[in-house]
């Protein structure tokens, strides 16, 4: 954990950020600035800065944030109209905070 790092502060409750969903791994919360009907974050607990510093031992966690993120959009009602999954890596890739998480973005009317 990053004492420092926004994602560390909310994945241990340290704010009062709702949680829509919570496991021993990963927390998953609304987006604040969220880009569609559906803008949901999957945050792993253990701080991981973004994608370029996945270990091995980390593969069970992108399992995981993924495996979650398909359930959240089956509770959400977007898993049969469809969804974007997207992780933004480093800077020029649009990350804005350097804590991994997944976005898991949907819900137009199409």
């Amino acid at each position: 954990m990053d004492a420092e790092c926004l994602f560390c502060k909310i994945a241990s409750g340290r704010t009062d950020t709702e949680f829509l969903h919570e496991t021993d791994a990963l927390v998953v919360f609304k987006d604040i600035h969220p880009h569609a009907p559906v803008h949901l974050l999957i945050v792993p607990k253990k701080h991981i800065r973004s994608i370029n510093d996945v270990d091995e031992e980390d593969r069970e966690i992108l399992v995981d944030c993924i495996m979650t993120a398909r359930e959240m959009a089956r509770r959400s009602g977007i898993h049969e109209s469809g969804y974007k999954l997207l992780f933004n890596v480093e800077r020029g890739g649009g990350q804005v905070i350097f804590h991994l998480h997944l976005h898991l973005i949907g819900g137009w009317n199409r």
